[in-house]
């Protein structure tokens, strides 16, 4: 008897410290920087990260409350390819959970990221480049956006945007796991522009022309500002053309999300419009 209430107990502390782990995921980002882990939650999100191979140190699934029959599928295969998967109660759960409806699923997944000098252009992807975002959803719905119009990726410069916030990963819909993402310096971004013969464009109401007037390159990088300033100086002066959204209105800028959003939309179809034959 002695035995078995000594392993409840230690049983109960592992537990408790994979749930303090998952909190601190949630809500401390230089845990997050730290770790180089995220976590996410729900039945979409943990079949995006299987699918996409991600590294997953951790399941967290409540066996009463999971009725999804393939997550819990992938759950098994993962318990038989070494991955440690922990069953907590629905209680357990529903503590950590941040949804309106506690799937019963979770996962510890390592950060992805990749190298600027790792990484080579590829004809038709866009490369949305970034300094800073005020508002997580906005980064989320550019991320889901460029997924959709066949994007490459993004690249944030210095360290002030996070893309594994709970908040972007959550507005992303699992687009996160199909992209690329890079952190980086203006100066080694500019030689590696240099060193690989490309352009960054950048997006901003004073543009000399109009964005489906512009002739993209076959890989092309689009330099976002921020949402109240729009570019700076130092940002513009990265930029080798400056390109407007045409608006039929006093207003003067657009929401970033809506910017990226339609920027990304017409390199798209001027991708697409390349690709036909003539």
């Amino acid at each position: 008897m002695a035995h078995g209430n000594t392993f409840n107990a230690t049983r109960q502390l592992k537990f408790a410290a994979k749930i303090a782990e998952i909190q601190k995921l949630q809500t401390h980002r230089s845990y997050r920087d730290a770790s180089k882990q995220f976590y996410v939650e729900g039945v979409r999100n943990f079949i995006r990260v299987m699918d996409n191979n991600l590294d997953v140190s951790t399941i967290i699934y409540s066996e009463k409350l999971l009725t999804s029959a393939i997550a819990r599928k992938l759950v098994r295969q993962s318990r038989r390819a070494g991955i440690p998967c922990v069953n907590i109660s629905p209680e357990q759960f529903r503590h950590i959970s941040r949804t309106e409806k506690a799937s019963g699923i979770g996962a510890i997944v390592r950060q992805h990221w990749q190298k600027l000098q790792d990484t080579f252009l590829q004809t038709g992807l866009c490369w949305v480049i970034l300094e800073t975002v005020r508002s997580p959803g906005n980064l989320g719905t550019l991320i889901r956006t460029s997924e959709a119009f066949g994007g490459a990726g993004f690249i944030l410069l210095g360290n002030s945007i996070d893309p594994f916030d709970p908040n972007v990963v959550r507005s992303s819909m699992g687009s996160i796991y199909n992209q690329k993402f890079i952190r980086t310096s203006f100066s080694k971004l500019n030689r590696w522009l240099q060193h690989h013969n490309c352009n960054a464009i950048g997006a901003s109401p004073d543009g000399v022309i109009d964005c489906h007037n512009f002739n993209y390159p076959a890989t092309t990088m689009i330099f976002l500002g921020e949402e109240r300033q729009g570019l700076t100086q130092k940002q513009r002066d990265l930029c080798q053309h400056l390109i407007r959204i045409p608006i039929a209105s006093t207003v003067d800028s657009l929401n970033l999300a809506v910017a990226g959003s339609l920027l990304m939309y017409e390199i798209y179809q001027h991708s697409l419009q390349r690709h036909v034959p003539s």
